[in-house]
C-alpha cells in the first residue's frame, strides 16, 4: 500500500524536471500522472475478481512481479513517450496489490478485534503513503534526480515477493463473481476517450474532430455501459447499490477528494518550481504541514466518526477543502510563504478527515458479502477521480497559459476555485448521506441486492445440478 499510494502522489514533484529532460508541454506531464491513476482505476474491481477466483496471493504476487519490474523501467526510460507507457504498466501491476491485499487481510483475521486492528493499521498506511509522496519526492528529486523516486520501489518490491510465499496462505472466494469483460472494456474506453479529451482539448482546440469524437466515443461507451450492466447475472458495476444514498455520496465525496488532491498537487508543483522558482526539494518540504494534517487527521476522525457518525468528520472535511480553495485562490506569485503553508495544512485538515469515514459510509448497510465489492467501487471512484482531477486542472492551467498574458498563479486561480466548490459538494453529500432518509434507501438497496445475490446462488445451484 505504502507504494502504490505513493505512486499517486510522489511524482508530482518530479514533474517539472522531467518536462527539462523531455522538453515535454504541460499535457505530456499530465499524462504521465493520469496513465497510472487511470489504468490503476479502471483494473481495481477486476483485480478483485481475479483474485478470488484464482487466489489472492497468486494474483498478489503477479502485481508485485509486475509493479516492480515496471518501476525500473520507468527509471530507465529515454524518452517521455515511453515513460508514460511504464507508468501505465506499473499500474496494471498496482491494481492487484491494493484491493487483493485489502482481501487478503479481511480473509486473514477473523477476530473482529484483531481485523478492525488490521485494517486500522491498512487505512493509516494509506493516508501516509499519500502523505509522504510530495515530500519524498521533493528530497530524492532534489539529491539523486528524478529517476530515483522509481528506485525506491525496486527493494520494496523485491523483498515483499521473498516474503509473500513465506507469510502470505493463499485463499480463493467460494464463490467466485463472474468475469465481465464487456463491462471492463467500456470502463477502460470510457475514461480514457473522456480524459484524452480533456487533457488534449486545449492543445488540439476544443471543436476539433478528434476531441470532439473522443467526447462522443466516452459518451457512448458509457450508455453502453449502464445498458450492459443492467443485463449482467454478476456485473463488474453493481449499479443496484447506486440506489443506495450513502454509498452514492460516499462514491462522489471520494471522487472529489481524489479530483482536489491530485489537482493540488499538480497545480502546486507547478507553482512552486516553475512559478517561484524553488528546488524540487524545496517545493517537496513545502507540502509538510499537508502531509502532517493528513498522516494526523487520517487517525483522528476514526476516532471522531466512532463517538459523533460520519456526518461531523465530513463537513468539517468538506469545510476545510473549501477553505484551502479560497486561500490558495488569492495567492500571487509573490504571496507570503506563511500564508501558503497555513492554506496546505487546511487542506490536508480537509483531505485527512474524509479519507477513513468514506469506506464505512460506503458499506453501510450493505450485506456482508458484498461489502468489499462496495469498497472496491468506492476505491475506484478515488483513482477515476484522481485522473479526471490532473486532465480537468491542468487543462484549466494549460488553456490559460497558452492565451498569453498570464503567469503561473493566476492560470491557476480558476483550478483553486473548482477544488473549493469540490468541498462544498463534500459538505452538502456528507449532510445528506446521514439522514434518516438516506438510511432507508441503504437498506432497501441492500435487500435488493441480497435477493439478486440469492437469484444468481439459486442459478449456479441449478446448473450445478444439471451438471451432475
Amino acid at each position: 500500500m505504502l507504494m502504490v499510494g505513493m505512486d499517486n502522489t510522489i511524482i508530482n514533484v518530479a514533474l517539472p524536471a522531467m518536462g527539462q529532460d523531455f522538453n515535454g508541454s504541460v499535457s505530456d506531464l499530465q499524462w504521465t500522472v493520469a496513465a497510472y491513476v487511470l489504468v490503476l482505476g479502471s483494473l481495481q474491481i477486476l483485480a478483485g475478481s481475479l483474485a478470488d477466483r484464482f487466489g489472492r496471493r497468486q494474483v498478489f504476487q503477479f502485481g508485485l512481479a509486475i509493479f516492480t519490474g515496471a518501476s525500473l523501467l520507468c527509471s530507465l526510460a529515454p524518452d517521455l513517450g515511453l515513460l508514460i507507457a511504464f507508468r501505465a504498466l506499473q499500474a496494471i501491476g498496482g491494481s492487484m496489490l491494493s484491493p487483493v491485499a485489502l482481501s487478503i487481510i479481511r480473509n486473514l483475521f477473523h477476530d473482529h478485534r484483531e481485523r478492525a486492528r488490521a485494517l486500522g493499521f491498512w487505512g493509516a498506511v494509506a493516508g501516509f503513503s499519500v502523505a509522504l509522496g510530495p515530500i519524498l519526492g521533493g528530497v530524492l528529486v532534489g539529491w539523486l534526480g528524478w529517476r530515483s523516486i522509481f528506485w525506491v520501489n525496486v527493494p520494496v518490491g523485491l523483498i515483499a515477493l521473498l516474503l509473500v510465499p513465506r507469510f502470505v496462505p493463499e485463499s480463493r472466494a467460494e464463490r467466485p463473481r463472474a468475469i465481465d469483460p464487456a463491462g471492463q472494456v467500456l470502463i477502460i474506453v470510457a475514461l480514457a476517450a473522456l480524459i484524452f479529451s480533456v487533457i488534449e482539448g486545449p492543445e488540439l482546440g476544443w471543436t476539433s474532430a478528434v476531441v470532439l469524437g473522443a467526447q462522443i466515443l466516452a459518451v457512448v461507451c458509457a450508455i453502453g455501459l449502464i445498458v450492459t450492466e443492467l443485463r449482467q447475472r454478476e456485473p463488474l458495476l453493481e449499479l443496484r447499490f447506486f440506489a443506495s444514498l450513502p454509498f452514492s455520496a460516499a462514491t462522489v465525496i471520494a471522487f472529489g477528494a481524489f479530483f482536489a488532491l491530485t489537482g493540488f498537487l499538480f497545480l502546486n508543483t507547478l507553482y512552486l518550481q516553475d512559478g517561484r522558482h524553488l528546488t524540487a526539494l524545496r517545493a517537496g518540504l513545502c507540502t509538510t504541514p499537508m502531509a502532517a494534517m493528513i498522516a494526523l487527521l487520517s487517525t483522528l476522525a476514526g476516532r471522531l466518526m466512532s463517538r459523533t457518525g460520519p456526518r461531523l468528520p465530513l463537513m468539517l472535511a468538506g469545510t476545510a477543502l473549501a477553505v484551502s480553495g479560497v486561500m490558495l485562490a488569492q495567492v500571487g506569485t509573490h504571496a507570503s510563504m506563511i500564508w501558503l503553508l497555513m492554506s496546505y495544512a487546511v487542506f490536508g485538515i480537509g483531505f485527512g478527515l474524509q479519507n477513513p469515514v468514506v469506506f464505512a459510509v460506503a458499506v453501510s448497510g450493505m450485506p456482508l458479502a458484498q461489502a468489499g465489492v462496495a469498497a472496491g467501487i468506492a476505491s475506484t471512484a478515488r483513482q477515476v477521480g484522481a485522473a479526471i482531477g490532473v486532465a480537468i486542472l491542468g487543462a484549466t492551467v494549460n488553456a490559460r497559459l497558452r492565451g498569453g498574458g498570464q503567469d503561473l498563479a493566476v492560470a491557476s486561480q480558476p483550478g483553486w476555485w473548482i477544488i473549493a466548490g469540490i468541498g462544498l459538494s463534500v459538505v452538502i453529500f456528507g449532510w445528506a448521506s446521514t439522514t434518516t432518509w438516506a438510511s432507508r434507501t441503504a437498506t432497501r438497496a441492500s435487500r435488493d441486492v441480497a435477493a439478486a445475490e440469492g437469484e444468481a446462488n439459486d442459478f449456479d445451484a441449478r446448473r450445478a445440478a444439471m451438471t451432475e
